[in-house]
């Protein structure tokens, strides 16, 4: 069974008297297990797209299933508990709250998860996964103490901790210099290949887009190709190999 399928669908906004058509008979599947990259320009219908897929919105028509359920038609409170159980969500502005420390903001989904575990368990799965990334040192301090690269492990440390089986990466990179950008990104590769996270990446740039296996093109909100990535994008010739989610990177670089 498909982990998301899409059947037919299609998002308008309606703006006084004007429908704005937004996404057009989008059909897809992505399998469980599977790193996609979901790209496209700016105004392509990617990030209404990714809404829809993440449970953040609803589609105008056409069917969503998630996890063998289908959501399309689920009232709002019933999509966010689908989504707190099912998802995370990593921006490309992090999204920590300013004035908590690294540790409270991996623990802040917890809060509102179905399972609510303690409070000394939800500290210890914390701690290990900004241990995991990276971070065992920092997590005390706060955003404003940290580096780009560093907040943006954070962010990924919150979206896994409650243990999600889809990941979603809003352009991840879109704050970060290069090098940090493929450190990023490197670990996204580990989190599905060892940990069987399937991952959508959703960006409009190429050099995000290859780390992918597999890469949707939008435009103009019709899915134009649909592809494999082998072939189609090549890796960058300098490619680092990734050390993340097992050895603790380098010193990160910051935000551009």
């Amino acid at each position: 069974m498909a982990l998301i399928e899409l059947r037919n669908i299609c998002k308008t906004y309606h703006i006084g008297d004007l429908d704005i058509p937004v996404l057009r008979d989008v059909s897809l599947t992505v399998d469980r297990g599977e790193l996609v990259a979901l790209m496209g320009t700016s105004g392509s219908g990617k990030s209404t797209l990714m809404n829809i897929l993440g449970c953040l919105d609803r589609p105008t028509s056409g069917e969503y299933w998630l996890d063998g359920q289908e959501v399309s038609r689920l009232s709002a409170d019933q999509r966010a508990l689908l989504r707190s159980r099912t998802a995370g969500f990593v921006f490309q502005s992090f999204n920590l709250l300013p004035r908590t420390s690294a540790i409270e903001n991996v623990m802040m989904p917890l809060s509102y998860a179905t399972e609510n575990p303690s409070e000394r368990e939800a500290r210890r799965r914390s701690a290990e996964l900004l241990e995991r990334v990276g971070l065992g040192d920092r997590l005390d301090h706060l955003p404003s103490q940290l580096s780009g690269g560093q907040q943006q492990r954070v962010a990924i440390a919150r979206a896994l901790v409650n243990r999600p089986a889809l990941l979603f990466a809003d352009e991840p990179t879109g704050n970060l210099d290069s090098h940090t950008s493929e450190e990023v990104l490197a670990m996204f590769e580990q989190l599905n290949k060892k940990d069987g996270i399937s991952i959508v990446l959703v960006t409009h740039d190429a050099d995000v887009a290859r780390h992918a296996r597999r890469i949707i093109r939008i435009r103009d909100g019709v899915i134009e190709d649909d592809a494999s990535a082998a072939g189609r994008l090549q890796p960058p010739e300098h490619r680092r190999s990734s050390n993340a989610l097992g050895i603790k990177q380098t010193e990160m670089g910051g935000a551009r």
